[in-house]
């Protein structure tokens, strides 16, 4: 089977031609590397022959490296870039890079005024224009601010990461899990399954978590949730196994076409157009 990872970090340790940001040093990056091979050693055996690459903190707005792993395989991946969202045009920002490939504008909403600002909505109306992807991590207490940029703008895609982060600061609410699946009457929005390693118990083989993905398949659909790993960090401490083996294999209420939706068919349609 050919899946896709809709989630992955990959960096180099060669500072000279990818020099990180201001605010971070080469001990920052932990691991040292994580390069394409890295994460083909992974996904490969797990039948993983596509992945979206997620542009990493550690190098600000600058996508180069990103983006030249793209350019060397194009069919293999595709791009979640960062832009300067308090710059004078993130819009055109998002233009040149969709042009390189990049389909969705990584967001960090750490609180309800995150999405303030004329950035932001320029960032909203150029999802909507050009049928790219805003792409939060973003806690349950923030989705009401999402909430009101999506009713905005309705047309624009939105890719929420990570199960909106539930369960990764504490216990599993069932208030924020309604705060997430009331966001399914935005028709434009999906949703990462994705950081398994990261929330609830945050121990394999993850059954706590099967909760929280029924409703979230009940709200939304499995054509609206695509399934990612988030390495490096999944493999840390779990193996990549752990987490695709969560969707692969171990939630009953799944079908066969609802698991080839959530690996493969709703991050194929978007991100690669198949």
């Amino acid at each position: 089977m050919e899946y896709i990872d809709a989630h992955v970090h990959v960096w180099t340790a060669d500072l000279n031609t990818y020099p990180v940001a201001d605010a971070y040093t080469k001990s920052d990056m932990q691991p040292e590397t994580f390069y394409p091979e890295d994460i083909f050693a992974h996904a490969t055996p797990c039948g993983v022959n596509r992945i979206v690459l997620i542009q990493m903190s550690y190098y600000g707005f600058d996508n180069s490296y990103m983006l030249d792993v793209m350019a060397k395989q194009p069919d293999v991946f595709s791009g979640i870039a960062i832009v300067d969202w308090n710059g004078a045009r993130p819009d055109q920002d998002m233009q040149r890079l969709a042009a390189r490939g990049v389909r969705g504008f990584r967001l960090y909403v750490r609180d309800e005024r995150a999405l303030d600002g004329a950035g932001i909505e320029q960032m909203f109306a150029a999802g909507a224009r050009y049928n790219l992807a805003i792409c939060p991590l973003i806690n349950p207490v923030a989705l009401p601010s999402l909430d009101r940029r999506c009713s905005q703008f309705p047309d624009t895609p939105v890719i929420i990461d990570h199960l909106s982060r539930i369960g990764a600061a504490g216990p599993i609410e069932d208030s924020h899990i309604e705060g997430l699946c009331a966001m399914a009457k935005h028709a434009n929005m999906m949703v990462k399954v994705s950081a398994f390693y990261a929330l609830g118990r945050k121990a394999p083989p993850y059954a706590d978590l099967v909760p929280l993905i029924r409703r979230v398949y009940d709200a939304f659909g499995p054509d609206r949730m695509m399934w990612a790993s988030d390495c490096p960090f999944q493999v840390a401490d779990h193996t990549y196994e752990d987490s695709i083996g969560l969707i692969r294999d171990r939630i009953d209420f799944l079908s066969a076409e609802d698991r080839d939706q959530i690996l493969r068919k709703t991050a194929g349609n978007f991100f690669f157009r198949s």
